[in-house]
């Protein structure tokens, strides 16, 4: 039976058209198997059954019960659509980023003062986008040098209108240009963001120039805290191009590629040299099906790779020849106008591409032996990222919960997850001063409010390393909707709106998340689901010890001010010394006359007023 499908398959195959396009080999159920492009439909497809092909092809084959193909008017489209059908159907056969919704992008918005932001994927909105990164940790040591050379807004205030605002603290910070108080200029705030820009494109010699022209017009112009301003920022950045190594005496920007395969798995590793230095590197692990050959596995990681990434370089090295080359250069130069594909033999180029492959077979192995111990917890976080549409994998998570009795010694929790663990010397307690009628949105706001303006005020006094001058990927609070806004008001208001808020409803374990009509509902089963409730909880139960030791303590407070001859002092040292009513009545006698401080009539008082005697 199988070879009487293979038999109609190739049939089939040679009535395919001669022009570019993508195909698809499909199995029982219409299950899409695998999807490729090609130059030619015809000539692609007749390859998977000619003798001596690969050992994937002939997989395939065995298994395909149908085809289909879609023509294209050119080489670098079916690129895009193949890209677009792998993401959709996640075809057993192709090899496929592992987790390629991980790896946030920059996004600089198209707004008169844009902002910076993180994103999950590109959307086409007219912003500009870069990425993707897959080092959280250098991303953000990137963004952090850009703020301070280039101060961009990260407020959401709508500044289109040309209404002014009064500026938030990061303004003061001088981490914000100050757009909403009308103090800068379109023009001038359009060159800080050309700035970043240059700076995430890796463009360093191009900002260092224009950091060294503005310098010597603000000395000029006797600005001298600016040119000293400016000087120090050239100075930070130098050490940051110092740690770029020179990988080609010509300018140029190149990628060079590596791939590595084991045992059904894969890494594909980019080098990026821009304008001659070698900037950094990115890389993807990879899922490898059974039988595919490097050939196979490259040019299919190229092509998912360079229609994710915002960078085109001029040059793109691969360390062998592989199929369809041709579409993928195609591509390359549609986007950046001239760009090669090829594969060097000798020189610095050869070494380049040789470094990558060298870098990528040691990402395979660690990366092998680091998922075998993986905690669930880290793998949890992966999921909750892509659950909850986060930018970023949310290493620090902070909870805040409420308890009180009828509004009564209310009390605020905070608990913080790192890495999907308690991090318990981070905890902290509010006692809530908002009195009256309880109401638990404004309690919520209290503690929010505090807990961020502490962290602020931390940050402008440069104390790095304060109680809260490190602020979450992540902040959850306990409730719904009313909560979730309560919590995005503060930010907002603090000028702290770029991070990232969900609230998580205890009846249906229902999640909410801005910019949603309705909730999220994780499955019950999920290690994410289960990773919020374990952090809930814990804010919960931190909130209700520290509301009970305060109960404790006002209601022994109330004993001891009905006893005669007990004033404040007194009243100190018994707080002090046994804390709650429980244990002042678990004390003797004996013990009460030993207390300095505490005379012996007032003791024999206080005893009989704690066991209920008379005088």
């Amino acid at each position: 039976m199988a070879g009487t499908t293979i038999e109609a398959l190739r049939a089939k195959s040679g009535d395919l058209p001669d022009a570019p396009g993508v195909y698809m080999f499909l199995g029982e159920d219409g299950e899409v198997l695998y999807v490729g492009k090609a130059s030619s439909l015809r000539n692609r497809v007749r390859s998977y059954f000619q003798r001596g092909g690969s050992a994937k092809a002939w997989e395939i084959t065995r298994e395909a019960v149908d085809l289909d193909y879609v023509v294209t008017r050119n080489e670098a489209e079916a690129l895009i659509l193949e890209d677009a059908l792998i993401k959709k159907h996640r075809p057993r056969f192709n090899t496929r980023l592992r987790d390629d919704k991980r790896y946030p992008y920059v996004k600089i918005t198209a707004e008169r003062f844009p902002q910076v932001t993180l994103v999950r994927r590109p959307e086409n909105d007219g912003a500009r986008y870069f990425g993707p990164f897959t080092s959280s940790k250098a991303l953000r040591r990137m963004l952090s040098l850009a703020q301070k050379l280039f101060p961009l807004r990260t407020c959401n205030l709508d500044l289109d209108s040309g209404k002014r605002f009064r500026p938030c603290l990061y303004y003061h910070l001088g981490k914000c240009a100050g757009p909403c108080t009308g103090e800068v200029s379109p023009d001038e705030y359009r060159r800080h963001v050309e700035g970043v820009a240059a700076l995430l494109s890796g463009r360093t010699e191009e900002v260092l120039a224009e950091l060294r022209a503005r310098m010597e017009r603000a000395a000029a112009a006797e600005r001298f805290e600016e040119a000293a301003h400016l000087r120090d920022a050239i100075r930070a950045l130098e050490r940051l191009r110092e740690r770029q190594v020179v990988a080609l005496p010509e300018a140029v920007d190149l990628d060079a590629v590596g791939i590595a395969l084991e045992d059904g798995r894969g890494y594909g590793l980019v080098l990026l040299v821009r304008g001659g230095r070698l900037i950094g590197k990115e890389g993807f692990p990879l899922v490898v099906p059974a039988g595919s050959s490097p050939e196979e596995a490259l040019a299919e990681f190229l092509d998912q790779y360079y229609t994710r990434t915002t960078s085109v370089p001029q040059e793109v090295l691969i360390p062998f020849p592989v199929p369809e080359a041709g579409a993928l250069e195609g591509y390359l130069a549609s986007r950046r106008g001239k760009a090669t594909v090829r594969v060097p033999t000798r020189g610095r180029r050869r070494e380049l591409v040789e470094m990558a492959t060298r870098n990528a077979a040691l990402a395979l192995r660690r990366a092998t032996a680091e998922e075998s111990s993986l905690p669930r917890d880290e793998e949890a976080l992966e999921e909750l990222a892509e659950a909850l549409d986060l930018p970023t994998r949310p290493w620090r998570i902070e909870a805040f919960d409420i308890s009180n009795i009828r509004g009564r010694e209310a009390t605020g929790s905070m608990v913080v997850f790192v890495g999907g663990r308690p991090r318990r010397d981070a905890y902290r307690r509010f006692r809530v001063r908002i009195s009256g009628r309880p109401d638990d949105y404004a309690m919520m706001g209290e503690i929010l409010r505090r807990r961020f303006s502490h962290g602020l005020r931390e940050l402008q006094e440069s104390r790095p390393g304060g109680k809260f001058s490190e602020f979450p990927d992540l902040v959850l609070v306990d409730g719904g909707k009313g909560q979730l806004n309560v919590a995005l008001r503060v930010l907002e208001e603090l000028g702290l709106s770029g991070i990232e808020v969900a609230s998580l409803a205890k009846r249906e374990e229902e999640v909410y998340r801005p910019g949603r009509r309705g909730p999220i509902r994780l499955p019950r089963d999920s290690g994410a689901l289960r990773l919020l409730q374990r952090i809930r909880d814990e804010a919960h139960r931190f909130a209700v010890e520290y509301h009970r030791l305060l109960r404790r303590k006002e209601t022994l407070t109330s004993l001891l001010d009905s006893v005669p001859g007990i004033g404040p002092k007194r009243k100190a040292l018994l707080l002090e010394r046994f804390g709650s009513l429980e244990e002042l009545r678990r004390a003797s006698l004996e013990e009460l006359l030993s207390l300095p401080g505490l005379p012996r009539p007032i003791a024999h008082t206080l005893y009989k007023a704690l066991h209920g005697e008379t005088r």
